[in-house]
């Protein structure tokens, strides 16, 4: 009977460690990469010039008469935030607002939902302004980019998918890449004006183990699927499998020396 439970124990185990070994791989690798890595660098601030200062003797206009052209415009319904950013050597306002109730969603006649929107407007004349054309925006990113790399592409991007090194970020944004070793591309988000991401080679390499690490193979940050659940119990079974194993050969060892064959 115990011999049958130390026989099923092993084939358990070895299975187990069958299918974990590569997982376990990949942890261990992206471990060693993620606690090795400069993380200043994986997220491109290496490659960035500091941002620019606003002098503080600058005139601003208040922000209350800009509130109020967006009110007559009768799509302002509350702010969110308000920052005070630079944009090519001038002072902007970026407002962050809500236009009212966006579409039904429900389905029960009730609107539940304020609609987001961004405002750019000058600081000191207090001019309304759309959102950044490609030109400013390839200006922004080379002003930012402390290298003499000239730019090898622009992209303007409408959506990205789920796996894209822009994801999750403000859209519509414009993608700016240089010629340059760390392979860096600028995102800049055309409604907010600003820098979004600066993404390189070695942050691509930390993405692609950082998908291993989590197991989320649709979006890479989902630390919560059942993949990863299922790989984390099945860990356990195997270290304890593992454990039970240990225990039956210590005790067999230990009849053996006890007993001794004639």
């Amino acid at each position: 009977m115990a011999r049958n439970f130390h026989y099923k124990i092993r084939k358990l185990h070895r299975y187990l460690g069958l299918i974990l070994g590569i997982q376990f791989l990949l942890w261990t690798v992206g471990g060693i990469y993620f606690s090795w890595s400069n993380m200043d660098e994986i997220h491109g601030e290496l490659n960035r010039n500091p941002l620019a200062l606003i002098p503080v003797n600058s005139e601003f206009i208040s922000p209350s008469l800009i509130l109020k052209q967006l009110k007559v415009r009768g799509e302002f319904d509350s702010v969110k935030e308000l920052k005070l950013i630079e944009i090519l050597g001038k002072p902007y306002y970026q407002i962050h607002y809500f236009t009212g109730f966006a579409a039904d969603t429900n389905h029960s006649g009730h609107r539940d939902m304020k609609k987001p929107a961004v405002q750019l407007a000058d600081a000191v004349s207090g001019v309304l302004r759309g959102p950044l054309t490609e030109s400013e925006a390839v200006e922004i990113a080379k002003s930012a980019f402390n290298g003499d790399s000239k730019v090898i592409e622009v992209k303007r991007l409408e959506e990205t998918s789920s796996h894209h090194e822009y994801r999750l970020n403000p859209l519509p944004a414009f993608a700016i890449s240089f010629d340059h070793p760390s392979r860096s591309t600028v995102f800049i988000s055309a409604e907010l004006g600003t820098i979004q991401k600066i993404r390189n080679q070695k942050w691509r390499i930390f993405d692609f183990l950082w998908m291993m690490h989590t197991m989320d193979y649709e979006g890479r940050d989902n630390f919560g699927n059942l993949l990863l659940r299922a790989f984390s119990i099945f860990g356990l079974l195997t270290i304890s499998s593992g454990f039970i194993l240990f225990y039956f050969s210590s005790g067999a060892l230990r009849r053996k020396k006890k007993h001794p064959a004639k």
